[in-house]
């Protein structure tokens, strides 16, 4: 009986950690004649970090603030937590922290009247507002400076403030637009943290253009590009996508290389880089298993070239990336 009211639960939970909280379906939306979003669709689970990426004028900025209700679609439906934002507009916009990329605050205030002014605005009562208030600020590791004007914060502190801000209200769904812009590696460090432990009972949608954020702190990746979504995958799966996309890099002194790099076998586009002091740069792209790295050094010994360097270029997240947006993308 115990075991089977066991089993009973673990399936309950199961089916609570698998639950929609985001639904995105056939969304579009145009300013005039450019078309900034195109029959976007996708969906968010429960718990799930995911990295929204695209290059600048993509369609992502406007996407994330149809989720918001910032915008309001030309057609298709957003359903948070099951509710039609469109029929729902207050009651989802409940269910929404957010914090937006030039994350607006007000320098003179204290971080606690700040926060007890954002507690106001979302209409809680004086024990809700205790409640989240402690535990905002534990969360978001604000206990230290809570009585201290935000104005003297540094930039990684009034980040945390930005988050504390989006979670008071308890919302379900996080979206993040940029949250580490800005700070120093140190402090990058300290937010990615923060966000994977905020994402443990929330769903949370996070923008940037720093790849190695995503690597670190996303389970799954959706790419948007002139206004379309091009990819939606786990961030693994791209990852090993770019393990195969080998490339080496050369340095050289020499005539007439990027041609004679470009005739050699496997080699499917040579990449001009900027000189450094009088020398050839190139990234050199390859098709298949094999290292050419041999050859080109034989290459280098027949053309009476000086090799300063060559090695194999280890691909990352941000390789799959602009393959995928090479094409560029409109204004929003």
């Amino acid at each position: 009986m115990a075991e089977a009211e066991t089993k009973r639960e673990a399936a309950a939970g199961a089916r609570n950690g698998d639950a929609l909280t985001l639904q995105v379906s056939g969304v579009s939306k145009s300013f005039g004649a450019t078309k900034a979003v195109q029959d976007v669709t996708f969906e968010i689970r429960k718990g799930e970090v995911v990295g929204f990426l695209g290059p600048n004028g993509s369609g992502k900025t406007t996407t994330m603030r149809m989720l918001t209700s910032y915008y309001t679609p030309d057609a298709g439906r957003i359903n948070i937590n099951g509710l039609d934002t469109q029929d729902n507009d207050v009651a989802t916009r409940q269910h929404i922290g957010y914090l937006p990329e030039n994350n607006p605050l007000y320098g003179e205030m204290l971080v606690r009247d700040y926060l007890t002014f954002v507690a106001d605005l979302r209409g809680m009562s004086r024990a809700a507002k205790k409640e989240n208030l402690d535990q905002t600020l534990e969360e978001a590791g604000l206990t230290e400076v809570y009585y201290r004007p935000i104005s003297q914060l540094s930039k990684g502190y009034r980040q945390r403030v930005g988050l504390a801000q989006a979670i008071l209200h308890r919302p379900s769904i996080l979206v993040l637009d940029e949250p580490t812009e800005g700070l120093d590696p140190n402090q990058r460090l300290t937010i990615r943290d923060l966000i994977r432990s905020l994402g443990k009972e929330r769903t949370v949608l996070l923008s940037t253009h720093v790849m190695q954020e995503v690597e670190n702190t996303c389970q799954r990746v959706l790419v948007i590009n002139r206004g379309r979504l091009i990819a939606d995958s786990p961030v693994q799966d791209l990852l090993k996508k770019a393990e195969g996309m080998r490339s080496v890099y050369v340095e050289v002194e020499g005539s007439e290389v990027e041609s004679a790099l470009a005739k050699l076998d496997s080699v499917t586009s040579v990449e001009r880089q900027a000189p450094v002091d009088g020398r050839k740069r190139y990234v050199v792209s390859i098709d298949g298993d094999e290292d050419i790295r041999p050859e080109i050094f034989r290459l280098a010994k027949r053309h009476d070239w000086i090799l300063w360097e060559l090695h194999e270029e280890v691909a990352h997240l941000e390789d799959v990336f602009h393959r995928l947006t090479a094409e560029g993308g409109v204004d929003e």
